[in-house]
Parts: C-alpha cells; structure tokens; sequence
C-alpha cells in the first residue's frame, strides 16, 4: 500500500497536553470533561472546539497547539487554551495539575468519555483499556518528505530514556508508591501496538507493515499504533509520544525544544550525507525500562555491545550537544530548563521529596496544583524553584 505524506515547511511544531481535572477541595480526579468543554467559547456547530477535546478518562483535557514555529509560539498557544479552561473550570470548585498518573485516585473511579470510538476500544482491549487513566505530552515535529521520517525516528528512539527521564512524573498509583519513575510507562505499555519504534529502515517498510495491519485486521487504522515514536503522515510529522504529562509550562515548552532541536539536527544531517544515530531494538528496549524504573538515575546503555553511562550524564551531554540549534531555532531558554531539572529534581523526584517531608498523598497533588498554576518547581524546604 502506498502511504501519502503531507509534506511540512521546516521543523513545524505542534504540542499535545493531556491535563487532570482535580477537586480543589479532596483534590481526587474529577469526572467533569464534558461539562467543561460543553462551557468553553469557541465551540463549533457541532459543539467541538478546535483547541481542547476529550480524552478515553472525563478525569482529563487534552489542550492542543496549532501549527507553531518556534517553542516559545507553542507555549503561548497553550497559555490561552489553559486560561480559556482555568475559566470555565473555576465555578465548578475545578483545578488544573499534570502528571503521568493521578497519586490517589483509583483507575475504577473513572468514567470513560462520550465517544464511540473510545468506547469500542475498551470493548477490543478490555481491562487494559479500562484502567488506563494516563496523561502524557506528544510533540510533533514537521519533516518534508517520508524518505527522512523512519531514520529520525530510528534515532530518536535512541534518546527515549533521556526524555522519559526528564519528564518522569508518575511514582505514585492508586494511592501507593510503585517504585517507578514511570508507572504511566507500565500502564500504557499494557495496551497493543505499544513501546518503541520498530527499526524499519524506510518508508517502504513501514507501509508494507501497515499493509499487514490492515490487512489482519489488527488495526483499523494508523491512530491505532501507539509507539513511543510513530510517524503522522496526514500531519507530515514525526510524534514523540514516550513523555509523562509534566507539571509546568516550563517544562512542556523544554520537551518541545528537545524534540524540535533533534528533529532539525537529525534532518540537517541527513542532507549533509550523515548516517543518523540507532541502536539494536534490544538496547532501545532496555533502556526504556531503566528510565522507567529509575527515571534519571538509570544507569543506560550506549552502545550495542553493552557499554553503560549514568543517564544525568549522558542528558547533560545532549543538551550541550543540541544548544547551538537551540538558538538557531529561538529555544534555547527552553532547552536550558533542562540542566534546570538535572540540578533540582525531575518531577517524581519532586513528588517524592514532598511525600517524604509531608508523609500525605494529598501534600503530592498540592505541589502539582501549585506547579502547574505557577509554574514553577515546588521543592520540599524552600517554596520552590523556577519561573
């Protein structure tokens, strides 16, 4: 089968921010997301609104970009939706926070959205499905043609562990702490078509796989792959999935300047000749699991024949190494943010240092409110950081 791509002007942007509705006063999830995006402005005639939509849990937005320029245009996309929500959220005694999971609420609390397509997934997957109340961030970075997006890919993969590390946020499940950076990981990776790229070597590759897919009838269609890093071709761009949902602006804004800065990186290279970075699908795979585990602590491998580095390590050289596309791209305040969370904590650490000086799930979701209104890091012994 043959698989058009929609060709984009340079390293477009587009950031996806899936946020938890939270009860300001029990601060448990809140099934509300119809009710609020029914009182948003700016709805069409078929009541949907082009910037916030549901998501599977009434427990979560997803607030969506337009097609951005640069970082700093995302951000203030999102700003405006966020406002737009906080508004309407308000009178109904709701608050915003974000993360990969919620701390306390149980999975079996949830209801599911009111949406046909959502609902036959939960009849496909069953209990997978049901449980999976998960929020995430995607950013989706243009390519111009579909002979560059299998190699960036492939390289990105590379990188996976650096940007769940980074972005890790969910350590605590149904009111328990799992031992994980990443409980979100574990969670979603349950469902089908799940985890890291494939390796195809090119777009014939990825087209001869869909075709079998399809085919099988395991799929209905492209949405329904769900790797860390997928192709969008109707958008022209390559989607960087692997990121717990974060708890500031700040830190959405330096994911997407990581995903933009290697995306042009990789694209540059590639029309300089260069063969882009990959790994051996088991290394990809393993070191997934480490940034899992143990977020930035993870001990990764760098090579396929087993060579190891300290993940904090090897994140401080990639942001060295991508700095001077930052500011060619008109990023690099939001790249810096990332030597920001190496020095004070990704975001479970920051929960976890708030559990262990407030010994309460609940302290947990005060700081993520608090991180998210202000956005700003809430570090246990001085009222925060950042901003």
């Amino acid at each position: 089968m043959t698989i058009e791509w929609n060709p984009s002007a340079g390293p477009t942007l587009g950031v996806e921010w899936e946020v938890q509705l939270v009860d300001a006063q029990t601060r448990m999830l809140r099934q509300e997301a119809a009710t609020l995006l029914a009182a948003l402005p700016g709805l069409s005639e078929s009541g949907e609104h082009p910037k916030m939509r549901h998501e599977l849990m009434q427990s979560t937005i997803e607030v969506v970009t337009g097609v951005c320029g640069t970082v700093a245009e995302a951000k203030a996309d999102l700003a405006i939706s966020l406002k737009d929500l906080q508004r309407v959220a308000e009178p109904h005694g709701i608050v915003l926070a974000s993360s990969g999971v919620h701390a306390m609420t149980h999975w079996r609390d949830q209801k599911m959205a009111p949406s046909q397509r959502y609902a036959e997934l939960v009849q496909e997957i069953q209990w997978p499905a049901r449980r999976l109340q998960t929020m995430a961030v995607h950013v989706h970075v243009g390519l111009r043609d579909s002979g560059r997006a299998m190699p960036v890919i492939n390289a990105l993969a590379v990188y996976l562990p650096h940007l769940l590390g980074l972005s890790a946020s969910s350590p605590f499940w149904c009111g328990e702490d799992t031992g994980l950076a990443s409980t979100r990981c574990v969670v979603f990776g349950a469902l089908p078509h799940t985890g890291p790229p494939l390796g195809l070597p090119d777009w014939k590759s990825f087209e001869d796989y869909m075709d079998g897919q399809l085919r099988a009838g395991t799929i209905r269609t492209i949405k329904e792959v769900w790797w860390d890093v997928r192709p969008h071709p109707d958008f022209g761009t390559v989607e960087v999935r692997i990121a717990d949902a974060v708890p500031t602006a700040r830190e959405v804004g330096m994911l997407a300047a990581l995903v933009q800065c290697m995306v042009h990186l990789f694209d540059t290279q590639l029309d300089r000749g260069y063969r882009l970075p990959s790994r051996a699908q088991w290394v990809v795979a393993d070191n997934k699991w480490r940034a899992t585990r143990y977020g930035l602590d993870a001990t990764i491998v760098t090579n396929d024949s087993g060579a190891t580095a300290p993940l904090r390590d090897e994140v401080f050289e990639l942001v060295r190494d991508l700095e001077p596309v930052a500011w060619r791209l008109g990023c690099a305040e939001e790249l810096a943010v990332a030597s920001e969370v190496l020095e004070y904590g990704a975001p479970y650490e920051r929960q976890r240092a708030v559990h262990s000086g407030e010994g309460d799930l609940t302290s947990v979701v005060d700081a993520l409110v608090t991180e998210f209104a202000e956005d700003r890091f809430v570090l246990r012994g001085d009222g925060g950081h950042g901003g």
